[in-house]
């Protein structure tokens, strides 16, 4: 195939060492001088809305590269461009001036973008802070502390303002609430709900996804660590203590790759994902065996290299796109505006450390072999992680958002995430084709006029190993599930069962892992008629078998119920409904259930492996693992 328009714009650097780091973060800043405004305090990246204001928006452009560009010069590095910063902040927070950011208001987006300007300022106040007038400092100040009145989302926001009045302090401002930081830290760690996680909120909040880590909470409290170890001894102790119980977990989002699991909302941030890795670094956090510093330098690397080299994350320009590993914005939240995506930022905090750090001394170490192969019960999240066979994914019950999210379902309520097959979401809302439901039971009870997807799960509970569960899609419709995950026996096959009491008739369609759905010259992928044709194509049958193959691996799923009444699907979804491929295809059951005096029972088996090393299609021998068949739980009561 040619490879026009398919290199990515940073493809060819290693991102091996410190400088090659270093060159990565630069390529990022340089293309936004052509988007930022003549008072460089703003950057506009593109003409799409947010819920909030577009100077806020602009404002969000201009704040998040701060986090790359404090670490860099925090490290003894330098920029050319750093001016266009330093004439941001005084012309941004001049009342008398155009491109003032405006005062914040209560619960304004203004006070995310504080994070990333009171980090600078603490980090990298000689190139940053020093060169501003008086004046300019007293109304970056003013502004600065203008939030400290103000009602705050009670979510990880409050590392915001914490952010903001650490700055402030560093810089010796009398506008510094120390008061109000220790108010907010004390009700941040209320959050707290062991082995190193936090939920991103209050008690009833049943939330840890990436802002429980390496967006938000894990990576403010390594940063806060390090930066107000000298004031709050006891605090910062603690959360190098939380930090080093949540790595024990957090390992197992990652796969050899340097893929991360897509699970949650604001997977557009993409490599912020593994900033966690770094923020150890930066906190001098040393991790026991088998997270060595060469290991946690792999984890680090490994996931920005693999996102430097999706070219879809990037416009031809080299400034990011809003997406995953494309432009899409059927994934983005109403919180996401151009600028959004720079939050990735996060992950050159490891450009702070000097090259005499133990990070960048330390040989990089591939993912550690002791924590493959095998499945991992992670309570907080409600997850349990699989390595089995090379694939690195979660089974998820139990989580949900809080409040209203675009497609918060396909965030959070499907029954697995994969690192390498990510998920997908709907593009609308009356075909099964839009609906983007792979690793979900979809039901409708008008004939497949709509559908619905678990959201809201109830009970959930470990319980034998495997994940229980009740859901309610509708009075009268009750659906208990249970995820049984890879055993040794059959490592690429996950279970799912699920008893449905229905008082009404429902069309069910489950899905698999969603899969690149075209052949090697691009033209979609052919139907296979044999069940024993084990080349690339997909293949169905009406006895409950779907499957397909391609350059990215294989995804199946079968009917294991004694009735095998559900017909197999190699459905071709619309276009942009997956987050890694465009265009994918989903092995897919579908079924008419109308039995409404006694339990219908669905017992399926799910089949993953993706590719790997780089080479295309599915790895040797796949098909005497397709051969094998997960037993079903003797202590699942199925009638």
């Amino acid at each position: 195939m040619s490879t026009f328009a398919t290199t990515s714009p940073f493809a060819s650097n290693p991102l091996q060492t410190r400088s090659d780091l270093q060159n990565f973060l630069v390529g990022l800043l340089d293309p936004l001088a052509a988007h930022t405004s003549p008072g460089g305090a703003r950057i506009h990246l593109g003409y799409t809305a947010t819920h909030y204001d577009e100077a806020a928006a602009q404002l969000e452009g201009f704040s998040r590269p701060l986090w790359g560009l404090a670490s860099l010069i925090a490290g003894g590095g330098e920029y050319a461009g750093v001016n266009r910063w330093v004439e941001g902040f005084a012309n941004g927070t001049d009342r008398q001036h155009e491109e003032f950011w405006g005062d914040m208001r209560d619960k304004d987006q203004r006070m995310v973008e504080c994070s990333a300007i009171g980090f600078s300022i603490a980090v990298a106040g000689k190139a940053l802070w020093d060169p501003l007038s008086a004046a300019a400092k007293k109304n970056l100040e003013d502004w600065l502390g203008g939030m400290n009145d103000k009602e705050m989302p009670n979510t990880n926001w409050l590392w915001f303002r914490v952010f903001a009045n650490l700055g402030l302090s560093k810089a010796g401002s009398p506008r510094a609430d120390t008061k109000r930081m220790k108010a907010d830290l004390d009700h941040l760690d209320t959050f707290y709900v062991g082995d190193g996680w936090s939920r991103d909120g209050p008690e009833g909040v049943i939330q840890l996804d990436y802002y429980s880590s390496s967006f938000a909470i894990q990576f403010s409290q390594l940063l806060y660590s390090k930066l107000a170890q000298d004031v709050d001894p006891e605090r910062c102790a603690e959360y190098r203590k939380r930090a080093t119980r949540f790595a024990v977990d957090f390992v197992h989002y990652f796969d050899t790759e340097g893929r991360a699991v897509a699970f949650g909302r604001s997977m557009t941030y993409r490599f912020a994902m593994s900033s966690f890795w770094g923020a150890l670094a930066f906190a001098d956090v040393e991790l026991p065996e088998p997270l060595s510093w060469g290991v946690i330098k792999g984890l680090q690397l490994r996931n920005i290299r693999y996102w430097a080299r999706q070219p879809g994350a990037y416009s031809p320009d080299g400034t990011l796109t809003i997406g995953y590993n494309y432009p899409n914005h059927n994934l983005t939240e109403n919180y996401n505006s151009p600028g959004s995506p720079y939050w990735c930022c996060e992950s050159f905090i490891a450009l702070a450390l000097p090259p005499t750090h133990p990070f960048w001394t330390a040989e990089e170490a591939p993912y550690p072999s002791v924590l493959l192969e095998k499945t991992v019960e992670l309570h907080k999240p409600m997850h349990i992680a699989s390595s089995r066979g090379g694939h690195t994914f979660i089974l998820s019950s139990g989580q949900q958002c809080s409040y209203p999210v675009k497609q918060s379902a396909a965030k959070y309520g499907k029954f697995a995430y994969s690192a390498a097959f990510g998920y997908s979401v709907p593009v609308g809302n009356l075909t099964l084709e839009e609906l983007g439901g792979d690793n979900t039971l979809a039901l409708s009870d008008d004939d497949g006029e709509t559908w619905k997807c678990r959201r809201v799960t109830r009970e959930a509970r470990f319980e034998n190993g495997c994940l229980r569960s009740m859901w309610y899609p509708w009075k009268g419709v009750e659906v208990e599930t249970w995820l049984v995950p890879p055993q040794a026996e059959a490592p690429l096959w996950h279970l799912r069962v699920h008893r449905i009491k229905t008082d009404r008739k429902l069309t069910s369609a489950e899905g698999a892992f969603a899969i690149y759905g075209q052949r090697g010259d691009g033209r979609h992928l052919d139907a296979l008629e044999k069940a024993d044709d084990f080349g690339t194509g997909t293949f169905a049958d009406p006895q409950g078998v779907a499957r397909a193959v391609s350059r990215d691996g294989v995804s199946g799923i079968i009917d294991l119920g004694a009735a095998k009444d559900r017909q197999g699907v190699a459905m071709r979804m619309d276009p942009n409904t997956n987050l890694v491929v465009a265009r994918s295809v989903l092995p897919t059951l579908s079924a008419e259930n109308s039995a409404l005096e006694k339990d219908i029972w669905l017992v399926t088996a799910v089949f993953g492996l993706p590719s790997a090393g780089g080479e295309e299609g599915p790895r040797k021998g796949w098909e005497a693992e397709w051969a094998k068949r997960p037993a079903v739980p003797s202590f699942i009561p199925i009638a």
